[in-house]
C-alpha cells in the first residue's frame, strides 16, 4: 500500500500574486539560526532588498530583521508587481550569496504571506512589524532597534 503524503498548501489557491496589493510576509533562517543579529550581514541585506523592491515594482511599508527571521509589510506599484518573483528573486540572490561566503544556508524553503485586505490599515500593520522587538524583548521601545525601518514613511515619527 502506497502512502500518500499531503503537503500543506502555503499559497492562495486562485490568486496570481500580482498587482497593487499589500503583503505581510514572514521568512525565517534555516533551521532559525540567529544569524540576522550580524550588523554588517543585516546592512548588506536591506542594500539588497533596496534594489530588489525598486527592481520588481515594491514599496517596503516595513522591514524588521530579527535574529532568526525577517518581517516585509510590502505593496505593489504596479499592475505587473509579482510578489513570488520578487521574495524568490530576493531569497535566491541574499541565500546564494551568503552561503558562498560562510558556508551556511539563510532562508528555509517557504515562507509565510498574509495579504492584507482594502480594510487593514497598512500603518497599523507598519506599527505591529516594528514593534516586533519590543515583543521579543530585545528592546523597551522599537526606535532602540538597529535592524528595522520603511522606505516610504519616516519610523521615528509613527
Amino acid at each position: 500500500m502506497t502512502k500518500i503524503i499531503y503537503k500543506k498548501r502555503t499559497r492562495l489557491k486562485d490568486f496570481d500574486y500580482r498587482g497593487y496589493y499589500r503583503y505581510f510576509l514572514t521568512l525565517c533562517t534555516s533551521h532559525k539560526t540567529p544569524i540576522l543579529g550580524d550588523a554588517s550581514i543585516v546592512e548588506w541585506l536591506t542594500n539588497v532588498l533596496v534594489d530588489k523592491s525598486k527592481h520588481h515594482g515594491f514599496k517596503i511599508w516595513a522591514y524588521c530583521f530579527m535574529p532568526d527571521h525577517l518581517h516585509l509589510l510590502i505593496e505593489g506599484t504596479t499592475a505587473n508587481s509579482d510578489m513570488r518573483r520578487f521574495i524568490s528573486d530576493y531569497k535566491q540572490l541574499t541565500g546564494f550569496s551568503l552561503k558562498k561566503k560562510i558556508g551556511q544556508s539563510l532562508w528555509q524553503m517557504n515562507y509565510v504571506d498574509h495579504v492584507l485586505r482594502k480594510e487593514e490599515d497598512t500603518l497599523n500593520v507598519t506599527r505591529y512589524i516594528l514593534n516586533n522587538p519590543v515583543r521579543r524583548g530585545l528592546v523597551d521601545d522599537y526606535k532602540d532597534y538597529k535592524h528595522l525601518g520603511s522606505f516610504e514613511v519616516d519610523v521615528k515619527e509613527l
